[in-house]
């Protein structure tokens, strides 16, 4: 009997077929995150035309316009109001940091809604056997590779435009790519426990990212608020973002300790957010 035969004999038996079977999942179960990542970025190339088209226009177009219309009446109207630096300068990093919370949301909506409702392909993913935890592990690599690019771009844009007078400017990009993934993750967490779909993402864009883009400091110093909406300002992760990002984009100065809250609370949202993710997404492919 040759070597092929013999291994056909053996695969056809009932221990035979349960090593098969076993060895087929050793590469899932070690790289089952990976794998799951490149299915979700093989899925976002199908549209990378567009997502480009918007990465490249988008800060095109707001620091274009911020820089040539809005910053030049600011800035002829306000003076020093912006620590010594123009009006596009300091909202620059609100823009990027803005970006990446986009970016984000929309990694974090759709593709976990569709996963469990419109293509419930975890479950699919699932029986690979690619257990809960490597599944959102993979998706939010993905949200990486889709945030990080948009980033590197706006922040090149900005430097072409002047907009980074400091520099560790670079230092926006990864400011940028966390307050993204802490809006991002937590957003995941959410939308992982939704069964019914009723417009879920379009609420979270509309109600929730809109109006904080509003109230985070973003085009206006936060200080300049009523003392009593600044609240919004800080616990929403833009405005830590955007803070940050100013610190080394121009030097904006500001407590110690602050710094290392505009650190510290995206971050304990970024691991809030993946690990209720990874639990709400086990117990719900475990029924």
């Amino acid at each position: 009997m040759t070597p092929d035969h013999m291994g056909t004999a053996q695969a056809a038996s009932p221990a035979g077929a349960r090593d098969v079977a076993i060895a087929g999942g050793v590469k899932p179960r070690r790289w089952g995150s990976w794998y799951v990542a490149e299915h979700r970025i093989r899925g976002i190339n199908s549209y990378y035309k567009t997502l480009l088209a918007t990465a490249i226009g988008s800060p095109v177009i707001y620091l274009f316009a911020l820089g040539v219309g809005l910053a030049t009446l600011v800035d002829k109207n306000q003076g020093n109001a912006f620590g010594g630096v123009g009006y596009l300068a300091f909202v620059a990093p609100a823009l990027i940091a803005s970006a990446a919370v986009e970016a984000a949301s929309e990694e974090c909506t759709y593709p976990i809604l569709m996963g469990f409702k419109w293509n419930p392909i975890f479950f699919g993913m699932n029986a690979a056997p690619i257990s809960g935890n490597q599944i959102v592990n993979g998706i939010f690599i993905s949200v990486i590779a889709r945030v990080l690019p948009t980033s590197i771009i706006y922040y090149l844009i900005m430097l072409a435009f002047g907009a980074v007078p400091n520099a560790l400017g670079f230092l926006t990009v990864p400011i940028a790519l966390l307050t993204g993934m802490a809006f991002g993750l937590v957003i995941a967490s959410y939308m992982a426990t939704v069964e019914t779909d009723a417009g879920q993402p379009a609420f979270i864009r509309r109600f929730i990212i809109a109006p904080l883009l509003l109230f985070s400091g973003t085009f206006f110093p936060l200080t300049q608020m009523p003392i009593y909406l600044q609240w919004i300002g800080w616990i929403s992760p833009l405005w830590h973002g955007t803070q940050l990002g100013r610190d080394v984009s121009y030097g904006n100065v500001e407590p110690g300790w602050l710094v290392a809250v505009h650190i510290l609370f995206p971050l304990a949202l970024c691991v809030y957010g993946w690990l209720r993710t990874q639990r709400v997404v086990t117990r719900r492919l475990d029924k």
